[in-house]
């Protein structure tokens, strides 16, 4: 069975018969093989059977289903399967779905549009506004003592004009962006001048470290693998590092064709952002980036759609680690998203949370990262209320000893005890345990006069007997003579 690329590219070299379905969202025919229909229709049926809670889920309707299966995108000939693809094979997806190009956004809006406006608010009738980056000066640093924030992270994703997202792109289509990224990167100054890394030509050794240093992507996700983002990996993969200041990087090509990135250590959000927003600029004036009016900047995922950017931090909350009610209302108050230290699914080790901005749709870069600057400086006001909370409790309740007295008062215990066992288990006849001793005599005279007694009371009543005895015999030999 040939698989939909390939027909595609015979269809224009060889005339060969296929069955067509009807564009309806073009009014042309498109070419959908029966296989990848078949494959939709079981997929739909084991997600309505599934326990899955995933937005695509809770949008797809049997009517929406059969409304969009046989579109087809006009430029790409995307289809619904290649949207949902990754969110029928996964079932603990939270959205499910991806764009396979830019024009998905469009051909499919009756299922994008429900699942963009329950995770981003953005109604069908909203349009996202125009860009206002504004200054990074504007956001102080939230924690100058490093108490709390570890770490901050600024990055936002964009995509090249005339190329289609991952599923879509052509080993060609990879080389051409590498080619085209990198001279744009390569002009850039200052701070941001750096080196670009091939994932191609990296060996192990380095993977690992930067991995470790949060600097470099994985290549092990399976919702971007079910996706089809993953194909011919690693080519047209790398990495964009600087060489001086604090951390710029640049992916090429792992969800969308870039992700630009600002990091440092600590809580200085505004030099962070600063920092990316020069990169960003610097890059827009060599490359057109996918663009739409209504939905903002255009991304593979549609969480990251309108400004597409993502501000975190790692925060130290170990007050209210457990106090989820309370951090449930500053995260919704502010829009934020709470998740584990590495990650979704994963655990706050710790205590400590990683916590970013979850809109990005309908307001500004500007206003995203004052939202997000806001949230951040809530939730430490609530570590600091708790905690002086459970201090003032800690103060009423009754003393302890301390832990060094505590310690030092079961060594002694452990030591008489040891003491106690080791004077049981020496001989009767050492002088240091003199008491069991005294027991063991005392217990033993007793015995010893009852058995010295017994036997002088049976001796005497012997004598008594044999003097009668003898008696009653010379009685009787007296008689006899007589």
């Amino acid at each position: 069975m040939l698989s939909l690329r390939t027909r595609r590219l015979l269809a224009k070299l060889v005339p060969m018969k296929f069955n067509f379905s009807k564009n309806k969202s073009t009014g042309g025919c498109s070419e959908i093989p029966e296989e990848v229909m078949e494959e939709m229709e079981a997929g739909f049926k084991n997600l309505c059977y599934s326990d899955s809670k995933s937005l695509l889920k809770k949008h797809l309707t049997r009517d929406i289903f059969d409304k969009l299966k046989e579109k087809t995108t006009p430029t790409y000939n995307s289809t619904l399967m290649d949207c949902i693809r990754s969110g029928v094979y996964n079932f603990n997806s939270h959205v499910g779905i991806y764009a396979p190009d830019p024009e998905a956004y469009a051909t499919f809006a009756d299922i994008f549009d429900p699942i963009i406006e329950e995770y981003h608010g953005f109604k069908k009738t909203d349009k996202h506004p125009a860009s206002c980056y504004g200054y990074g000066a504007d956001f102080p640093d939230l924690d100058p003592e490093r108490k709390y924030i570890v770490s901050t992270r600024v990055r936002c994703g964009r995509s090249i004009k005339n190329f289609p997202f991952n599923p879509c792109l052509t080993q060609c289509d990879y080389a051409q962006l590498q080619t085209l990224v990198t001279k744009a990167l390569g002009n850039l100054c200052g701070e941001h001048a750096g080196k670009y890394y091939p994932l191609c030509e990296m060996d192990e050794k380095t993977k690992k470290k930067l991995i470790a240093k949060h600097y470099l992507f994985k290549e092990d996700d399976p919702f971007l693998e079910e996706a089809k983002a993953l194909r011919y990996w690693p080519l047209g993969r790398g990495i964009w590092i600087n060489k001086t200041g604090l951390p710029f990087l640049v992916w090429l090509n792992e969800e969308d064709h870039i992700r630009i990135i600002a990091m440092e250590q600590g809580g200085n959000l505004g030099r962070v952002y600063e920092r990316m927003i020069i990169g960003v600029e610097s890059l827009a004036h060599q490359m057109q980036f996918n663009h739409d009016k209504r939905l903002g900047y255009l991304t593979f995922c549609p969480t990251n759609l309108g400004t597409s950017i993502r501000a975190s931090v790692h925060i130290k909350l170990p007050s209210i680690f457990n106090d989820r009610s309370t951090l449930e209302e500053v995260a919704g108050k502010y829009h934020l998203q709470v998740r584990g230290t590495h990650g979704e699914h994963t655990e706050a080790v710790g205590g400590v949370f990683d916590v970013s901005n979850k809109r990005r749709m309908g307001l500004t870069e500007y206003e995203t990262i004052t939202e997000m600057y806001n949230g951040i400086r809530a939730l430490i006001d609530a570590e600091c209320k708790k905690s002086a909370e459970l201090e003032r409790k800690a103060k009423n309740a009754p003393k302890e000893k301390p832990k060094e007295e505590k310690a030092r008062d079961a060594q002694k215990k452990l030591e008489e005890h040891r003491k106690a066992m080791a004077c049981k288990c020496e001989p009767k006849k050492d002088n240091k345990c003199e008491k069991p001793k005294k027991k063991d005599q005392k217990s033993e005279k007793p015995k010893k006069d009852q058995k010295s007694e017994k036997p002088k009371k049976k001796d005497h009543k012997c004598e008594k007997k044999k003097d009668d005895k003898c008696a009653k015999k010379k009685d009787n030999k007296c008689d006899k003579k007589k």
